[in-house]
Protein backbone atom coordinates (compact mmCIF):
# COMPACT_ATOMS: atom_id res chain seq x y z
CA UNK A 1 0.00 0.00 0.00
CA UNK A 2 3.02 2.30 0.67
CA UNK A 3 4.42 2.19 -2.84
CA UNK A 4 0.96 3.19 -4.19
CA UNK A 5 1.07 6.31 -2.40
CA UNK A 6 4.53 7.23 -3.02
CA UNK A 7 4.13 6.52 -6.82
CA UNK A 8 2.72 9.54 -9.22
CA UNK A 9 -0.90 9.40 -8.99
CA UNK A 10 -2.34 9.45 -13.07
CA UNK A 11 -4.50 12.72 -13.56
CA UNK A 12 -7.91 10.71 -14.31
CA UNK A 13 -7.38 9.50 -10.12
CA UNK A 14 -6.12 12.61 -8.43
CA UNK A 15 -7.61 15.31 -10.76
CA UNK A 16 -11.32 13.96 -9.83
CA UNK A 17 -10.02 13.62 -6.15
CA UNK A 18 -9.57 17.59 -6.04
CA UNK A 19 -12.03 18.66 -7.87
CA UNK A 20 -14.37 16.34 -4.78
CA UNK A 21 -13.25 18.57 -2.89
CA UNK A 22 -14.93 21.46 -3.90
CA UNK A 23 -18.71 19.77 -3.15
CA UNK A 24 -17.28 18.39 -0.45
CA UNK A 25 -16.44 21.92 1.25
CA UNK A 26 -19.69 23.22 -0.10
CA UNK A 27 -22.22 20.59 1.30
CA UNK A 28 -20.16 20.00 4.53
CA UNK A 29 -19.61 23.53 5.53
CA UNK A 30 -20.36 26.04 2.85
CA UNK A 31 -16.74 26.73 2.44
CA UNK A 32 -14.36 27.73 -0.23
CA UNK A 33 -11.41 26.20 -1.36
CA UNK A 34 -7.85 28.79 -1.68
CA UNK A 35 -4.62 29.36 0.48
CA UNK A 36 -4.02 32.60 -0.15
CA UNK A 37 -6.29 34.01 1.94
CA UNK A 38 -4.84 32.21 4.68
CA UNK A 39 -1.86 34.90 5.14
CA UNK A 40 -4.62 37.76 5.98
CA UNK A 41 -6.90 35.51 8.87
CA UNK A 42 -2.58 35.26 10.54
CA UNK A 43 -2.25 38.59 10.41
CA UNK A 44 -5.96 39.69 11.41
CA UNK A 45 -5.32 37.27 14.13
CA UNK A 46 -1.83 38.14 15.32
CA UNK A 47 -1.45 41.88 14.11
CA UNK A 48 -2.89 44.23 17.24
CA UNK A 49 -3.04 47.69 14.81
CA UNK A 50 -6.69 48.34 14.25
CA UNK A 51 -5.95 48.41 9.90
CA UNK A 52 -9.10 48.18 8.46
CA UNK A 53 -8.13 45.31 6.07
CA UNK A 54 -7.69 42.73 9.06
CA UNK A 55 -10.82 43.70 10.95
CA UNK A 56 -13.21 41.14 10.39
CA UNK A 57 -14.41 37.94 12.36
CA UNK A 58 -11.00 35.58 11.04
CA UNK A 59 -12.96 33.23 13.75
CA UNK A 60 -15.08 32.04 11.12
CA UNK A 61 -12.10 30.93 9.36
CA UNK A 62 -10.25 28.96 11.81
CA UNK A 63 -10.95 25.55 9.62
CA UNK A 64 -8.61 27.48 7.18
CA UNK A 65 -5.47 27.34 9.70
CA UNK A 66 -6.87 23.51 10.47
CA UNK A 67 -6.23 22.94 6.68
CA UNK A 68 -2.88 24.79 6.77
CA UNK A 69 -1.62 23.38 9.22
CA UNK A 70 -2.64 19.96 7.42
CA UNK A 71 -0.53 20.84 4.51
CA UNK A 72 2.45 21.75 6.47
CA UNK A 73 2.52 18.44 8.82
CA UNK A 74 1.46 16.57 6.07
CA UNK A 75 4.34 17.30 4.14
CA UNK A 76 6.71 16.88 7.12
CA UNK A 77 4.99 13.73 7.21
CA UNK A 78 5.60 12.58 3.44
CA UNK A 79 9.17 13.85 3.51
CA UNK A 80 10.40 12.01 6.70
CA UNK A 81 8.48 8.69 5.85
CA UNK A 82 7.52 8.72 2.26
CA UNK A 83 11.01 10.68 0.62
CA UNK A 84 12.09 9.56 -2.84
CA UNK A 85 15.47 9.29 -2.08
CA UNK A 86 16.50 8.99 -6.19
CA UNK A 87 17.24 11.77 -7.97
CA UNK A 88 14.94 13.78 -9.91
CA UNK A 89 13.84 12.13 -12.72
CA UNK A 90 13.57 15.02 -15.72
CA UNK A 91 13.19 14.76 -19.58
CA UNK A 92 17.00 14.63 -21.01
CA UNK A 93 15.47 17.65 -23.18
CA UNK A 94 14.89 19.93 -20.37
CA UNK A 95 18.02 18.96 -18.82
CA UNK A 96 19.82 19.84 -22.17
CA UNK A 97 17.75 23.28 -22.58
CA UNK A 98 18.60 23.98 -19.07
CA UNK A 99 22.69 23.19 -19.45
CA UNK A 100 22.69 26.00 -21.38
CA UNK A 101 21.52 28.39 -18.86
CA UNK A 102 24.21 26.66 -16.39
CA UNK A 103 21.12 24.98 -14.80
CA UNK A 104 22.79 21.10 -14.27
CA UNK A 105 23.03 19.88 -10.35
CA UNK A 106 19.65 18.28 -10.01
CA UNK A 107 20.04 16.68 -6.57
CA UNK A 108 17.29 18.33 -4.88
CA UNK A 109 13.52 18.90 -5.47
CA UNK A 110 14.49 22.33 -7.17
CA UNK A 111 17.49 22.81 -9.06
CA UNK A 112 20.23 23.81 -6.71
CA UNK A 113 21.87 26.03 -9.54
CA UNK A 114 18.53 27.98 -9.08
CA UNK A 115 16.96 28.27 -5.35
CA UNK A 116 19.44 27.94 -2.77
CA UNK A 117 20.60 30.31 0.23
CA UNK A 118 23.75 31.14 -1.96
CA UNK A 119 22.05 32.09 -4.79
CA UNK A 120 19.94 34.01 -2.50
CA UNK A 121 22.28 36.56 -2.86
CA UNK A 122 23.16 36.93 -6.32
CA UNK A 123 20.95 38.75 -8.70
CA UNK A 124 19.31 36.23 -10.75
CA UNK A 125 18.52 34.25 -7.62
CA UNK A 126 17.13 37.41 -5.65
CA UNK A 127 14.68 38.57 -8.72
CA UNK A 128 13.34 34.67 -8.91
CA UNK A 129 12.96 34.56 -5.19
CA UNK A 130 12.43 37.57 -3.88
CA UNK A 131 10.81 39.54 -6.76
CA UNK A 132 8.84 36.74 -7.20
CA UNK A 133 7.76 35.57 -3.96
CA UNK A 134 6.61 39.46 -3.91
CA UNK A 135 4.74 38.75 -7.26
CA UNK A 136 2.95 35.96 -6.74
CA UNK A 137 1.77 37.42 -3.53
CA UNK A 138 0.39 40.58 -4.96
CA UNK A 139 -1.09 38.89 -7.58
CA UNK A 140 -2.93 36.74 -5.81
CA UNK A 141 -4.04 39.56 -3.59
CA UNK A 142 -5.11 41.91 -6.86
CA UNK A 143 -6.64 38.89 -8.62
CA UNK A 144 -8.65 38.16 -4.87
CA UNK A 145 -7.13 34.46 -4.77
CA UNK A 146 -4.40 32.06 -5.79
CA UNK A 147 -4.53 29.52 -8.80
CA UNK A 148 -5.94 27.05 -6.21
CA UNK A 149 -9.08 28.99 -5.17
CA UNK A 150 -9.73 30.53 -8.78
CA UNK A 151 -8.54 27.34 -11.00
CA UNK A 152 -10.36 24.67 -8.46
CA UNK A 153 -12.92 26.64 -6.53
CA UNK A 154 -13.87 29.38 -8.64
CA UNK A 155 -13.86 27.54 -12.21
CA UNK A 156 -16.08 24.83 -10.16
CA UNK A 157 -18.73 26.98 -9.04
CA UNK A 158 -18.63 28.59 -12.84
CA UNK A 159 -17.60 31.81 -11.75
CA UNK A 160 -16.69 34.66 -14.41
CA UNK A 161 -13.61 36.42 -12.83
CA UNK A 162 -11.91 33.18 -11.86
CA UNK A 163 -11.84 31.94 -15.25
CA UNK A 164 -10.26 35.34 -16.78
CA UNK A 165 -8.10 34.68 -13.52
CA UNK A 166 -7.37 30.96 -14.69
CA UNK A 167 -6.59 32.03 -18.08
CA UNK A 168 -4.20 35.45 -16.96
CA UNK A 169 -2.50 32.89 -14.63
CA UNK A 170 -1.38 30.56 -17.35
CA UNK A 171 -0.50 33.45 -19.84
CA UNK A 172 1.88 34.89 -17.09
CA UNK A 173 3.12 30.91 -16.34
CA UNK A 174 3.74 30.78 -20.61
CA UNK A 175 5.32 34.42 -20.78
CA UNK A 176 7.59 33.39 -17.79
CA UNK A 177 8.20 30.03 -18.70
CA UNK A 178 9.55 30.69 -22.02
CA UNK A 179 10.75 34.50 -22.41
CA UNK A 180 11.71 36.00 -19.09
CA UNK A 181 13.14 32.97 -16.85
CA UNK A 182 15.77 32.56 -19.71
CA UNK A 183 16.63 36.46 -19.65
CA UNK A 184 16.85 35.94 -15.96
CA UNK A 185 18.94 32.83 -16.55
CA UNK A 186 21.25 34.25 -18.41
CA UNK A 187 22.44 37.58 -16.14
Amino acid sequence: MLEIIKQPWPWYVAGPLIGLTVPALLILGNKSFGISSSLRHVCAMCVPAKIPFFQYDWKKELWNMFFVLGIFFGGMIAVTFMGNTEPVQLNPSLVKELSIYGVTDFSSLVPVDLVSWDKLLMLPGFIMMVGGGFLVGFGARYAGGCTSGHAIMGLATLQWPSLVATVCFMIGGFVMANWILPFILMM
